[in-house]
């Protein structure tokens, strides 16, 4: 599963720079797949989809900082636990159960965006 910011969020951007696929973003921000990672122009996604890694996706959120769960790993394959909620203050990097994935996916996602 991915990990999510909630409303308890001080907008610190304390979890961003500790982010290895570049999948957290400040609020009104947006976002695509190719920043901090490997990925540019079309490719097949993880689930064999073509997608264009160079578009940019509407912000999550508009006040608060947010986790893209299409790339976040919990940080596996890089850390031994996700580094967002390490180091955040007020411990609003939570993981959300939305968002669940296996150890397996979370790797191959890895793999996939940082070609490793």
């Amino acid at each position: 599963m991915s990990i999510k910011i909630t409303n308890e969020c001080i907008n610190c951007g304390a979890c961003e720079p500790e982010c290895p696929n570049n999948a957290i973003y400040e609020g009104n921000i947006s976002w695509n797949y190719s920043k901090g990672t490997s990925l540019s122009s079309i490719n097949d996604s993880i689930n064999g989809n073509k997608i264009d890694c160079d578009v940019m996706h509407n912000p999550i959120s508009n006040d608060l900082y947010y986790i893209v769960p299409e790339k976040c790993t919990e940080c596996v394959g890089f850390h031994e636990e996700p580094q967002c909620a390490a180091v955040c203050p007020v411990d609003c990097c939570i993981k959300d159960n939305n968002n669940i994935e296996t150890k397996d996916y979370l790797l191959s996602k890895k793999k996939w965006m940082h070609n490793k």
